[in-house]
């Protein structure tokens, strides 16, 4: 099996597209197996709201959990993309995923801070090791597929980075 590496931000509005775009292909290659890498494109100490940390390390939580992740993740693009939510404070991403963990239990893994660690291994391995200057960013095998600033992925292009 073959394992591709998304990395992505929920903040980002090409990578909520190339996320639905990855929806409607990947059925289709069943031999691939997704490893999620969220990161944020902006971290601190930029002056830029709002930091997804916090969401990209509830991420890591939900899988935990249990979650289901499609649910997860569209709930998360949708408050942050969509609806343009706060998610710098707990509170306010234990609400957007209340119906899909456990809010206790997933509140406790966001204020441990557990998953820190991971999302800083996430964005030095994109933006220090990868190469990745634009988000979404596909790897697999020896293949990179990185959006274009300001223009995200087609469906086609993801079409043939998945044949390939």
């Amino acid at each position: 099996m073959k394992k591709m590496q998304m990395f992505y931000d929920y903040l980002c509005p090409f990578c909520k597209k190339g996320y639905e775009f990855l929806q409607e292909k990947i059925a289709n290659y069943t031999d691939i197996e997704i490893e999620w890498r969220p990161v944020e494109s902006h971290p601190l100490p930029e002056d830029f709201h709002p930091h997804t940390y916090l969401a990209c390390q509830s991420f890591y939580a939900a899988v935990e959990l249990g979650a289901d992740i499609h649910a997860f993740h569209t709930a998360m693009y949708k408050a942050i993309v969509v609806d343009r939510q706060d998610v710098e404070k707990i509170d306010v991403i234990c609400a957007i995923v209340k119906n899909i963990v456990d809010e206790k239990k997933f509140r406790d893994l966001l204020e441990s801070g557990k998953y820190a660690k991971q999302v800083d291994e996430n964005n030095d391995l994109a933006f220090e090791k990868s190469g990745v200057w634009y988000l979404p960013a596909f790897r697999m095998d020896d293949k990179k597929l990185d959006a274009e600033g300001g223009r995200g992925i087609t469906p086609e292009q993801l079409e043939e980075f998945l044949r390939d």
